[in-house]
């Protein structure tokens, strides 16, 4: 596909490329204010004591926005990654002169994301609210990839999800996430409860999915609408006998005859066995070796051109398409084509339970919640948990209109301090590893230009950030375990959110979402009608709403992390201009026909970047075949997390899982492994408070 081109088209004014909506300068500016969140709030500037009183730093205002309401580039925003990407570059950071803020704490967790804010929840719940605990963040927000999107317009409050989407087999959580979300209030079946009326308004207003068939690939732009809702994927049927490629949606199709008679082929249930004298097993495992591009072209000689279909399979869950995806794990997903080889079912969670094995929508349960702004709801839980002066309220309900004090994250105060536009460079033990009784955590303004270092003390360091980036960081680590940590390499995406005045041609063409899968952006959709409290969902199309478009950047004829290198590399080069034409062109030649028009609808864009997005799982067509099936001690990510001296590893890169579930998983053995360390047995609910700070004394 054709990078797209910064070079101004004679379309831009019908586009609104001239509109203000962006505050496309204010990112210029983000330097100007990121060092004073990059300080405590004690007198790093004025040779104060550092838990000494201070004023707080800047609210946010006109002049330093709200961050879930920052428009252009987010997520990877520009700034939270220069000081990373120097040391990644130079491996090089000088500790000399660095300045120490006086402070220390029980514990240090570099990264604010779930997995960080879980691990200092659970380190609290080990040894009391007396604990210090500083979580320090590169980023101008907090919550990692569970990031909120927030717009205001018209007396409406739109929120949607900027990351992680959604709660998926809540009742297939392990112990420790179910923890996490009951200590903090989620209350999921009443929550479903309240929202049982509101997920059925797009049926009732017979919305449903859209293909466009794009005029690069076939010639003239075509919008072809399933007869019925059945679903994000043509699978073989929809809960019915009533194949999904009936006659009429057929004929909307810009197909070929052949094309369209291969996709009833491949609904249909009358399918010949195409590995016929195959055992089962035998079936399994050339199905595992084999790419479910190659089955569908290959083994049931599909044609190229209906192939159109499936080319994006597996974007939403492993980042990149059919090329590179095991035919074993569309089969396990429900894809149509493989009804003629009479699979008896796998044993139920075999690929889904097991951290770094399959994932994604289709993992055995049901029940997936998704709340307006994503995973975002939870990270205000554990704030407001870790820090209640922080997020207002106290219910499940009323977080979500609640708007987070970031001006008391980081107070001398608080038990638990979070301290952003901090980027952690290096994290070294005070002595020999395995004696040592501190660890020295030196960290750098995300947005500096003097690359200043401050060092703050930990009796213990949980790293909650990237596993590729923490051999960087802790240069101390032997070389296995830094090669295992390197093996992850995660599959970037952009998530792309654009705040329309309202949703009329969505109404008028009868669509809820479209598929366009040569096309820049791959799939837009309209957000669930969901309430949180007072947060109301869009409920006419006159309403504003919150348009929520996917970006997979896919190189096929390269193997899968070439393909997540070369994908980063193309996002980290792509202007927000860019980006910008590309969603405006996309939108006018999708939804024009039904009265869209980007100058005048479209309010706001946010580009939710994330280079470095789902993490690592394994696939049986690129490792070890054990390592899909078991948790093997030889499994890298087993051998990345080990604790080395007073220095463990929490995120979900270490169960090699992009799951929120994983992410508190692996808090929670982080901590275990600290509060071994720091001789404390985890017990849940103790009340040792009192005992550790006369300790601690």
């Amino acid at each position: 596909m054709k990078k797209p081109s910064d070079r101004p088209s004679d379309s831009d004014h019908s586009l609104g490329m001239d509109r203000d909506i962006s505050r496309r300068d204010f990112l210029n500016g983000v330097a100007m204010v990121a060092g004073s969140l990059a300080l405590p709030d004690t007198a790093l500037a004025a040779g104060k004591p550092a838990d000494s009183p201070s004023a707080p730093v800047p609210s946010p205002d006109e002049t330093y926005p709200y961050p879930p309401m920052r428009t252009g580039i987010r997520g990877l925003a520009p700034g939270s990654f220069t000081a990373a990407h120097h040391l990644r570059d130079t491996r090089k950071v000088d500790l000399g002169g660095a300045e120490h803020t006086g402070e220390t704490y029980d514990l240090v967790v570099v990264g604010g994301g779930l997995s960080g804010l879980a691990a200092a929840h659970f380190f609290h719940k080990g040894v009391g609210r007396g604990a210090r605990v500083l979580i320090l963040d590169n980023n101008d927000d907090v919550g990692g990839h569970a990031r909120r999107n927030e717009f205001h317009y018209g007396g409406h409050t739109l929120v949607v999800n900027g990351g992680t989407y959604d709660i998926e087999s809540p009742d297939r959580y392990n112990q420790w996430a179910k923890e996490v979300l009951d200590d903090i209030g989620v209350d999921l079946p009443r929550y479903v409860k309240a929202n049982e009326t509101n997920e059925r308004l797009y049926d009732s207003m017979g919305l449903r999915l859209g293909y466009f068939f794009d005029r690069e690939t076939w010639g003239a732009d075509r919008l072809a609408i399933q007869p019925r809702d059945s679903g994000e994927w043509p699978t073989t049927f929809a809960g019915d006998s009533q194949p999904l490629f009936g006659e009429d949606f057929l004929r909307a199709m810009p197909l070929p005859e052949q094309a369209k008679a291969d996709l009833k082929r491949l609904q249909s249930a009358a399918q010949p066995d195409p590995l016929a004298g195959m055992s089962q097993s035998e079936k399994l495992l050339r199905l595992a070796r084999m790419s479910f591009e190659d089955y569908l072209l290959q083994v049931l000689r599909l044609d190229k051109q209906a192939y159109w279909f499936y080319r994006g399979y597996g974007r939403t869950v492993f980042g990149t398409g059919a090329d590179v995806m095991p035919a074993l794990f569309a089969w396990a997903m429900g894809a149509p084509g493989f009804q003629g080889l009479k699979l008896e079912p796998l044993p139920r969670g075999l690929l889904a339970d097991l951290p770094g094995g399959m994932h994604g929508r289709q993992r055995p349960g049901h029940g997936d919640v998704h709340f307006p702004d994503g995973n975002a709801t939870l990270v205000r839980l554990l704030l407001r948990k870790l820090i209640p002066d922080a997020v207002p309220g106290t219910t499940q309900e009323d977080v979500g209109m609640a708007r987070v004090d970031y001006s008391r994250l980081d107070h001398a105060a608080n038990s638990t301090r979070i301290r952003l536009d901090s980027t952690v460079l290096n994290a070294r033990h005070d002595g020999d590893p395995s004696s040592a009784t501190e660890v020295i955590v030196s960290y750098s303004p995300s947005a500096s230009a003097t690359g200043k270092l401050y060092d703050v003390r930990a009796r213990y360091c949980i790293m909650a950030n990237w596993n590729m980036m923490i051999p960087y960081v802790v240069p101390e680590l032997p070389k296995a375990q830094k090669d295992a940590l390197a093996y992850n390499i995660k599959a970037p995406l952009a998530y792309t959110t654009v705040f329309l005045k309202n949703w009329k041609a969505f109404e008028k063409l009868g669509v809820r979402a479209v598929r366009s899968s040569t096309m820049y952006h791959d799939r837009l959709w309209l957000p669930e009608p969901v309430d949180l409290g007072e947060l109301r969902h869009s409920a006419t199309p006159r309403d504003p709403i919150a348009l929520s478009l996917t970006r997979y950047p896919n190189f096929p004829g390269h193997a899968r992390k070439e393909q997540y290198r070369m994908g980063r590399a193309e996002l980290l080069g792509t202007s927000f201009q860019s980006f910008e034409r590309n969603i405006r062109e996309q939108l006018a030649r999708i939804l024009g026909p039904g009265g869209f028009d980007p100058r005048n609808d479209i309010l706001g864009i946010m580009v939710n970047r994330w280079c470095h997005g789902f993490s690592y799982t394994y696939s049986s067509l690129y490792d070890p075949m054990d390592w899909v099936f078991t948790e093997t001690p030889e499994r890298s990510c087993v051998s990345a997390r080990q604790p080395f001296g007073r220095i463990s590893v929490a995120n979900s890169d270490a169960a090699a899982s992009p799951h929120t579930d994983a992410a508190f998983l692996t808090a929670h053995w982080a901590v275990e492994q600290a509060l071994e360390k720091l001789a404390y047995p985890f017990v849940s609910h103790n009340t040792k408070g009192a005992e550790y700070e006369a300790n601690r004394a």
